[in-house]
């Protein structure tokens, strides 16, 4: 479970979750607060995120919802971050995101769950999640995701990227069939083993000497020829039909 500290507290004993280097995760002075929709049915969990939100002046949550059902209810209105549970009463994080997805595109959802197994992992990146992170995060360290995710970077922990590429290698895997897509140029391959190696934007920028707009660009290209919807769909994808080589490193990126 999530453990509720607040800032300046002792760490936790995971990874820090703070803002990569080089990267603003900060709203401008004049910016509307980031709409958080938060669907998870523990009470103390998103009470405890709600308040802590409350001080934020950049977040607003906009809503807390208990099920699938909710969720889609609340989606109505636009958001602009979802911390989402996998395991809800009514189905799974998956479907919700979905829904959400479908609804408002440039949403970015993160699941915040306690399941951390490769299924799962997999069907959220499959059903357009952005980021996953487990429950063992702080409070605080939940927050500055909501912020990362904001700002587009991708919430992912080396190790389930790892995980994940054994899980291709497996029996069950091998069979999968490999779906015809459209190939990518040289340089649209160093995008994707980049972003396999969790790099963010400005790391990406700086290791192959382009501008963020070129590399936004690189980015949409890659997922419109997988045929894709996010870009850890696109690193599963690149992972599964070997396009790109793991990571070696067990080391956490967030």
């Amino acid at each position: 479970m999530l453990e509720f500290r607040t800032v300046g507290g002792p760490r936790a004993s995971s990874a820090p979750l703070a803002p990569r280097p080089g990267v603003s995760t900060m709203q401008p002075a004049d910016a509307k607060p980031i709409r958080v929709l938060l669907v998870d049915d523990h009470q103390l969990l998103t009470g405890a995120l709600s308040q802590m939100m409350s001080l934020e002046p950049d977040l607003r949550v906009v809503g807390v919802a208990g099920s699938v059902a909710e969720a889609k209810a609340m989606s109505r209105d636009r958001v602009d971050v979802v911390l989402m549970d996998y395991r809800l009463p009514d189905g799974t994080g998956a479907e919700a995101t979905r829904a959400i997805k479908a609804r408002w595109p440039a949403a970015r959802v993160v699941m915040l769950t306690a399941l951390n197994d490769d299924e799962t992992v997999l069907e959220s990146i499959q059903a357009g999640a952005d980021g996953y992170l487990t429950k063992d995060r702080a409070v605080d360290e939940v927050v500055n995701a909501v912020r990362a995710a904001n700002a587009g970077e991708t919430l992912l922990p080396r190790s389930v990227i790892v995980g994940i590429a054994q899980r291709v290698a497996s029996a069950r895997d091998r069979g999968l069939e490999r779906r015809q897509v459209e190939p990518l140029t040289p340089r649209e391959l160093e995008v994707l083993k980049t972003l396999a190696e969790g790099l963010s934007t400005p790391e990406i920028c700086d290791r192959l000497f382009i501008a963020p707009n070129t590399l936004r660009t690189h980015v949409q290209n890659i997922m419109g020829k997988l045929r894709v919807h996010s870009k850890l769909e696109a690193v599963a994808f690149a992972l599964r039909h070997r396009l790109v080589e793991p990571p070696r490193s067990e080391e956490t990126l967030y």
